[in-house]
């Protein structure tokens, strides 16, 4: 009996350990630059991150604010996310300068950082996932080159002046315009907001009637740029150039109203940054830097297969 009763101890202790011991779901909270129902690119970053999180079996949450430029809700809602005590937060800063008081706060509670899209000021995260948006500023740069002509005037319509995102790529377009880039004449910045865009391009062509090239920085300042040049009439003289795609870019696109769209991996960025912050939690060593990639479509090359996929990913 005494023997028994041994082995029936042991076996009780052994499972109650291994019942302890059960692993729990890492706890993730996931803050983009914006939650909505319009933006394209935001919604395959988070369709990345959500598919990444039920294949890692994560305790996921995804808040943010509903607009791009709102850096004031988005500190908000990090700091909420830190009194929550996650194991990792997965950010996309709104404000290059702004967001890294927050910034700075989340690795001053030992919560491990991933950020994806956007980087600030100083390094302190463990891993940035991002587009090399320099060097595809840079690319389309280059690829303008091509349409440049001795009376060619340019005017950039770019998004959050702030966003480490519009100053790399404003920065690369200028280094891949060369001595070229002497023919922008005026920078406007719409603050990611469609409307803002369109008005804002309308005022600059009244303005000054012989700007003869527009180039769009992100979604929001393309669409909203090629919309007023197709109301006025202007794309047939206006060479125009964006950032990022969306049913209605390609459709610009196609339309001749736009020559070139450098588009990013919305997907793979969001899919990716939760991937890596298991990874992280579970010790693996990893890039302090991870890019996303870009890819530069035109007419010429919109249709192949590899390309087709890229622009429509849930096809």
């Amino acid at each position: 009996i005494t023997i028994l009763v041994t082995i029936f101890l042991s076996y009780f202790a052994l499972t109650s350990i291994d019942l302890g011991s059960e692993e729990k779901p890492m706890k993730i909270i996931f803050i983009p630059k914006l939650i909505d129902n319009i933006n394209d690119f935001w919604i395959d970053v988070i369709a990345g991150s959500e598919m990444a999180a039920k294949e890692y079996n994560v305790d996921f949450t995804i808040v943010a604010p509903n607009r791009e430029d709102d850096y004031e809700g988005q500190n908000n809602f990090i700091d909420w996310a830190i009194r929550e005590n996650p194991d990792a937060i997965v950010l996309a800063p709104v404000d290059y300068n702004k967001t890294m008081p927050l910034v700075e706060k989340i690795k001053e509670n030992d919560i491990e950082l991933i950020l994806v899209d956007s980087n600030v000021k100083e390094k302190v995260e463990d891993v940035l996932i991002a587009t090399d948006n320099f060097e595809a500023g840079k690319e389309m740069g280059r690829y303008i080159l091509n349409y440049i002509e001795e009376d060619t005037q340019i005017a950039i319509v770019s998004y959050v002046k702030t966003a480490s995102t519009a100053i790399e790529r404003q920065a690369g377009v200028r280094e891949g315009l060369g001595k070229e880039a002497e023919k922008i004449v005026e920078v406007v910045y719409c603050d990611s907001d469609y409307d803002k865009a369109y008005n804002l391009t309308k005022e600059l062509l009244e303005r000054n009637p012989n700007i003869n090239m527009v180039i769009g920085l992100n979604e929001y300042s393309s669409t909203g740029a090629f919309r007023a040049l197709k109301e006025v009439d202007r794309y047939n003289s206006i060479n125009a150039f964006g950032f990022d795609s969306t049913t209605e870019l390609i459709k610009f696109l196609e339309g001749n109203v736009c020559q070139g769209l450098m588009i990013q991996k919305p997907f793979n960025m969001g899919y990716l940054g939760i991937e890596k912050a298991v990874r992280l939690l579970k010790g693996e060593d990893l890039p302090e830097y991870i890019d996303s990639g870009f890819q530069l479509i035109t007419q010429d090359n919109m249709y192949t297969k590899e390309n087709q996929k890229l622009l429509f990913p849930f096809e």
